[in-house]
């Protein structure tokens, strides 16, 4: 990817790892445009970065997707990188007594899933016309081995995982270059709003983090793994995967 030149379109841009990417790509000299939930963020973010912009965007809600995917193709028809970047990850427990969560196990999956899934389809028409196109996807290191205190997410990301690599051996030829982006663990408030990030936990810096994204995207990655989630990657002997994937596939 040229970091450098683009209109760049970031879901969960508010926060964490979505924020630390837009600045970055910001000070870069691309067009940045960050959605989220919380406006007040999200206003905060752009007035310390002048020329970025924002939509308040709740990805759990296809027609608001859809809405503001038509209003940024309108207000920015330069749009060619977006970034499936909105996550949110919450224990949930399976043990006797636990009852489940009904409304938190339906956001959380469709945060994590669906969203991605809905913002890919409302720009890939776009993105299809478009020079040096990209969809950046966010799984996870937890896709691949997961930690048994976020089941729901860790299966979500999973999902993500797979989709993607169907989705790129799907789009081989249309000129849109699919990358997935395999954090580790990072210090940010990922656990939901209000739970800030916890500079004492096994998780690299939102700095970090962004320093490697950028380094493989300017090597042009379409597999980024960031940190420690090499080795949980690794465990799982993705290349063997792949074979496999692409003798079914064709």
């Amino acid at each position: 990817m040229k970091t450098q030149g683009n209109t760049i379109f970031i879901t969960g841009g508010s926060s964490g790892i979505g924020r630390g990417l837009a600045e970055a790509l910001h000070q870069r000299g691309n067009q940045v445009i960050i959605s989220g939930r919380r406006e007040d963020r999200l206003q905060q973010i752009c007035s310390l970065h002048p020329g970025m912009s924002y939509y308040r965007l709740d990805v759990t809600d296809s027609q608001a997707i859809q809405a503001v995917a038509r209003q940024v193709i309108a207000d920015f028809p330069a749009v060619n990188v977006v970034f499936n970047n909105s996550g949110v990850r919450m224990p949930v427990s399976f043990a006797p007594g636990c009852p489940l969560d009904e409304p938190a196990l339906e956001a959380e999956i469709s945060t994590n899933l669906f969203g991605p899934i809905r913002v890919a389809s409302a720009f890939l028409s776009h993105l299809f016309t478009q020079t040096d196109a990209m969809l950046v996807n966010v799984s996870s290191a937890f896709a691949f081995v997961p930690r048994a205190r976020y089941p729901v997410y860790c299966a979500t990301k999973a999902a993500v995982h797979v989709w993607t690599l169907s989705l790129r051996h799907q789009l081989r030829d249309s000129g849109v270059k699919v990358v997935e982006l395999i954090p580790p663990g990072v210090t940010t408030e990922l656990g939901g709003p209000g739970k800030p990030a916890n500079p004492a936990s096994k998780g690299i810096s939102v700095e970090e983090f962004v320093a490697q994204t950028l380094r493989d995207l300017d090597a042009g990655l379409e597999e980024i793994v960031v940190g420690d989630a090499i080795r949980q990657v690794a465990a799982t002997s993705p290349e063997a995967v792949k074979k496999v994937f692409y003798a079914m596939n064709g």
